[in-house]
């Protein structure tokens, strides 16, 4: 008798992870995220601390009830007015046909890997870097290879040549201000390394409304290198990490690459509504970021005051260590009502620009969880 076949079936909530066909590549593998957890201050996912005004979260209720008028209809698919909208916010004399849009910025990179990914095909990046690069080769079957930072977390051609040669890469991530340093590459440097290799290189513009100078970006090196792409979020400087918009600037081609593996429909209408809302009013939803540029500088002066070592930071977070403890340093901010990341370099936790209260809630915070010894009394 055919044991196997008389077996009684397990009831499906007693069926665990390990009893399922699970690929083989994906066991013991954790959902990535950070904590989410209802506590005072949150300053972990570097998230714009202020809402929408209340005049422009009354238009995009307009505007997602206008687009509920037709949904039992598909939106469109090629998301083209949203493109010319981000086109035009962009600049630097791009179209529609220049822009893909997606649910954030981390599908418009996973579809760039979907199309020139896979298996036999690898993505180089340099770390310490964004802890989903390595979830995004993982997801399209590429080998993913990281390749150190010089010691103060930039780069530089020679090792970027260094890492060319050595791998081959098919693709190549550079996130700039890198996450979770904060570290800025010169967009000169940018063209250079366009220059020097063949891959497909993609320069992940996150935070780049809140650097110094958020005009000089790699969107200048696009009319000259077709196979540069540079992606954008409207999660952070935008204040809209609830919408889940992100998108990409790129050759039509490379556009066309990403339309070929996209889901069908994949941004609903009221996710384009509410993006094209937000683009109309983009001057009032940017208007913050000088704010929170400003709190982050000012954090980093006051972090280093206290004898610690931070990283300077062009983003909206900064890393702050080491120390000999980090969880226990993290648990002690969390008991306290404020929540930051665990993330970067062994020892050294990462806290995003909140309000000028959550800022100084997080000091004092700070200054009651941090171990006595090795950091300065009374400074500024």
């Amino acid at each position: 008798m055919n044991r196997e076949a008389t077996a009684v079936p397990r009831p499906a909530d007693r069926v665990h992870l390990a009893d399922l066909p699970l690929r083989p590549e994906l066991a013991g593998e954790e959902p990535y995220g950070a904590p989410q957890l209802d506590v005072p201050v949150r300053l972990n996912v570097n998230e714009n601390p202020y809402p929408p005004p209340g005049r422009i979260r009354a238009q995009i209720a307009d505007a997602v009830a206008e687009a509920a008028k037709t949904l039992n209809r598909y939106p469109d698919r090629e998301a083209r007015d949203l493109r010319a909208d981000l086109a035009h916010y962009l600049g630097f004399g791009l179209t529609a046909d220049h822009i893909w849009a997606a649910n954030g910025s981390n599908e418009a990179i996973m579809h760039v890997l979907e199309a020139f990914g896979g298996p036999g095909r690898t993505v180089l990046t340099f770390g310490p870097t964004y802890s989903m690069y390595p979830e995004y080769a993982r997801g399209t079957h590429t080998g993913f290879v990281v390749v150190p930072r010089l010691p103060d977390h930039g780069l530089d051609v020679d090792l970027v040549q260094q890492a060319v040669a050595d791998h081959r890469p098919d693709v190549m991530l550079i996130a700039n201000p890198n996450n979770p340093t904060g570290t800025q590459v010169p967009v000169a440097l940018i063209a250079d390394i366009c220059d020097r290799c063949d891959c497909l290189v993609v320069v992940d513009e996150a935070y780049q409304e809140f650097t110094e100078y958020p005009d000089d970006s790699a969107l200048a090196l696009l009319p000259n290198h077709p196979r540069l792409v540079v992606a954008r979020t409207m999660s952070k400087a935008f204040a809209l990490a609830g919408a889940r918009v992100g998108y990409l600037a790129a050759a039509p081609a490379v556009v066309d690459a990403c339309r070929i593996v996209r889901l069908p429909y994949h941004l609903s209408a009221t996710t384009q509504a509410v993006a094209r809302v937000a683009l109309a009013n983009s001057a009032a939803l940017l208007g913050q970021v000088s704010r929170l540029r400003a709190q982050i500088q000012q954090l980093q002066h006051w972090l280093r005051g206290q004898g610690l070592d931070v990283p300077p930071s062009q983003a909206n977070f900064c890393l702050f260590g080491p120390f000999e403890d980090r969880h226990a340093v993290w648990e002690a901010l969390l008991a306290r009502g404020v929540l930051v990341r665990e993330t970067g370099p062994d020892n050294y936790l990462r806290v995003c620009a909140g309000t000028p209260a959550e800022m100084e809630t997080f000091k004092t915070a700070l200054l009651d969880a941090m171990p006595r010894r090795g950091r300065g009394e009374g400074q500024a």
